[in-house]
């Protein structure tokens, strides 16, 4: 697996695939791991996870050169990554309690009670183009519930990929807690029908996540799936066509405009569709092409 810089594209890194023993010894390890972890206290969890938040601010120049580098996007927008990567790891190591606590329900029975355990080794199928944030969003919540992490990152972004898992053990979580996977996707359903491996969280195209569900549904394991978007623009008749236009741009280009959320159909009404358009193209013309390290 190679990563390129988009911008000027020299490489980054040559990584190579894991072997199939490699392979299993690392979901054998989630799993064994996991038998442990499931039993440590919300406040163990808690404590690490609010390590692995300051050691992203506190390291949040390094690993925002490193994703400027392998996806392309501008470095501030890179630094506002990792920054939410902190803020989602805070949000759960303080809430993850409250959300899991058990709850009583009235039923005919003497006593009923959800109660929401883990489940065991969870696979994550993730995107390039945030390549720490699609990442922290999964593994936030669902390391602190008590399941152990399999990353299946994009071949392009495995530099991001390891700093992750190295962030993990870093903060004090036990090794099995979080791993990286060197592997294609060709290989995911060989992840997926481990017997060891209880189910999926995937973001990315339809085709990836009908993959995915197709041989869970074989399997019977459960799935979350976050597939592409299609946001419409709507500008009405009483809008400021002058900021409509200057957000209609940013809504489109952010994150070099390689985003689910992107604006990708802009909607008007006809009779300020002809002015909008010359705003927006207008706003267009402002940006510029360049190397997304320059501040």
């Amino acid at each position: 697996m190679k990563s390129i810089n988009p911008y000027d594209l020299k490489l980054v890194g040559e990584y190579p695939e894991d072997s199939d023993e490699k392979l299993d010894s690392k979901i054998k390890l989630a799993h064994e791991t996991y038998l442990n972890y499931r039993k440590t206290s919300f406040a163990q969890r808690k404590k690490k996870m609010l390590v692995l938040a300051q050691l992203l601010r506190d390291n949040a120049k390094h690993y925002a050169v490193t994703l400027t580098t392998e996806m392309g996007k501008p470095i501030k927008e890179a630094r506002a990554e990792i920054e939410k990567c902190a803020w989602v790891c805070e949000y759960y190591a303080k809430n993850a309690e409250k959300f899991l606590r058990a709850e009583e329900i009235k039923t005919d029975a003497q006593k009923s009670m959800v109660v929401y355990d883990p489940i065991g080794v969870v696979l994550a199928v993730m995107p390039w183009n945030f390549p720490f944030w699609q990442v922290f969003r999964f593994a936030a919540p669902t390391i602190m519930a008590g399941n152990t992490a399999l990353l299946k990152h994009a071949s392009s972004v495995q530099g991001s990929a390891l700093l992750i898992e190295k962030l993990f053990y870093e903060s004090g979580f036990a090794k099995g807690v979080f791993q990286n996977l060197m592997i294609g996707s060709g290989r995911v359903e060989q992840v997926l029908t481990h017997p060891l491996v209880k189910a999926a969280s995937v973001t990315g195209s339809e085709m990836a996540g009908s993959a995915v569900a197709e041989v869970c549904g074989r399997e019977i394991k459960k799935t979350v799936l976050e597939l592409g978007g299609s946001n419409a623009f709507i500008v009405l008749a009483d809008a400021n066509l002058k900021k409509a236009a200057k957000l209609g741009v940013k809504a489109r280009m952010i994150n070099n405009a390689q985003s689910c959320i992107a604006s990708k159909r802009f909607i008007l009404v006809e009779e300020i569709a002809d002015q909008f358009i010359r705003l927006y193209e207008k706003e267009l013309k402002k940006l510029k092409m360049g190397n997304p390290i320059d501040e």
